[in-house]
């Protein structure tokens, strides 16, 4: 989406402005080069770390750097992420990890280390937050900014103050990110896939509508498989049939998700990036290296999962009132069963329980190769836990949990088990 205008464009390797149309800088001779009639009146940014989980492992260990690494739980797991040589060999995320590696057999597989990836993820973070308070994170590895009004403090345009926010990147961090600059979150987000990895590109408000009319519908957010389905069992294939539809039309025919079709479908995203963003949900999961079906097996995983998911809880001060039991089974179907508590929960014990007793009705002799377990529906944290007076032991569990919560804290979290765990951990 670079458009040739001479009066608008600036190099990403030393941020120096660009007049004319010389193809490398005048000041540094890099051709990267980014130019757009409209870059300097646009703040509204999509960033996504590239290949972000491996990209820290290649920056970690540089012998890797020339070799196809898939971040992924073993041969029963799946691809979390993988790196742009393994993605070309056609390794995706999400693939089963004997798919990935049959398409990319001499992949160097890696157990994914994500208590290093939320750190780097926070440094990252942490650059955002100097360009803009405006920041709306999505993931570990990606964000909305708004860099509207930031002209006077960083003394160039946004689009300038972004390309060297993602050479800081490069340079402090040792990881690469890809950037796209629009004038609303929707075309941000579409621009930053443009060129990975290391893209800048930028899509403008005069260009959006014949941009769009070109493109699937699949690249309207909330429109997946089953929808795109729909749609083209009525004729629909690209954003520019959508264009010619009236919205009243398209509402009757598809609800809610009609007037997102007919606003999006025209480049008209009103949603304003919001830097208090709260985490929706906290959850742990594991593949396990062999299915397992027996509620003897499963139900240590489940308790070692929920006290995984209380510490975390816990170290950010949350509570909330609906556990969610999930499951995939061998032929990769997922279940996910929930309870809503009557009071938000932060406890090991009462989130266990809650997903003890979910578990207890999906032992039916099906083979599962993942379990999962989260909290979500955050409330006051004032309200959480209040003693049970059906339950009379649960208030004796919670004082136990708290002790063992205080020697874990000296001495780590192997320092005490639970009978559910004890020398039963197949993590």
């Amino acid at each position: 989406m670079l458009v040739n205008d001479p009066l608008h464009g600036f190099c990403r390797d030393c941020s120096s402005f660009q007049r004319g149309s010389a193809r490398r800088c005048t000041a540094c001779g890099s051709p990267r080069i980014v130019r757009h009639a409209e870059l300097y009146r646009l703040h509204i940014a999509h960033v996504d770390c590239d290949a972000f989980y491996a990209a820290v492992e290649k920056r970690d260990n540089p012998e890797l750097r020339d070799k196809p690494v898939i971040i992924g739980g073993g041969k029963r797991g799946v691809v979390s992420t993988a790196c742009y040589i393994a993605r070309i060999r056609g390794v995706r995320s999400a693939m089963p990890m004997f798919t990935a590696l049959e398409a990319c057999p001499e992949a160097v597989v890696i157990p994914p280390d994500m208590e290093k990836y939320s750190r780097v993820g926070r440094e990252v973070r942490e650059l955002m937050r100097a360009l803009t308070p405006q920041v709306e994170p999505l993931s570990i590895d990606e964000a909305f900014m708004d860099l509207a009004g930031t002209e006077r403090l960083h003394g160039v345009p946004p689009a300038i103050a972004l390309g060297r926010f993602a050479a800081r990147i490069e340079s402090e961090i040792g990881i690469t990110a890809s950037i796209g600059l629009s004038y609303c979150k929707f075309l941000a987000k579409i621009a930053s896939d443009f060129e990975k990895p290391r893209g800048f590109s930028v899509i403008g408000r005069e260009e959006a509508v014949s941009f769009l009319a070109k493109q699937p519908v699949t690249m309207i957010w909330g429109v997946g498989k089953s929808f795109a389905a729909t749609l083209e069992r009525d004729g629909v294939r690209q954003i520019g049939q959508l264009q010619q539809m009236d919205r009243g039309d398209l509402m009757r025919r598809y609800g809610s998700m009609g007037d997102r079709l007919y606003h999006l479908s025209r480049g008209i995203d009103d949603r304003k990036v919001n830097p208090d963003q709260d985490t929706k949900s906290v959850s742990a999961e594991t593949t396990f290296n062999t299915d397992l079906a027996a509620a003897e097996d499963l139900v240590p995983v489940l308790r070692r999962l929920a006290e995984r998911v209380s510490e975390r809880l816990k170290k950010a001060g949350l509570a909330g009132r609906t556990v969610t039991l999930k499951l995939k089974s061998s032929d990769f179907k997922t279940r996910t069963r929930n309870r809503q508590l009557t009071d938000p929960t932060r406890l090991a014990d009462r989130i266990f329980q809650t997903g003890l007793e979910l578990l207890r009705r999906e032992t039916d002799g099906t083979t599962y190769r993942l379990i999962g377990i989260g909290v979500s529906d955050f409330m006051d944290i004032d309200r959480a836990d209040p003693p049970d007076l059906v339950d009379v032991g649960a208030r004796k569990r919670a004082l136990a949990e708290g002790a063992i919560d205080s020697l874990r804290g000296k001495f780590g979290n192997r320092a005490i088990e639970t009978g559910y765990t004890f020398g039963k951990d197949r993590k």
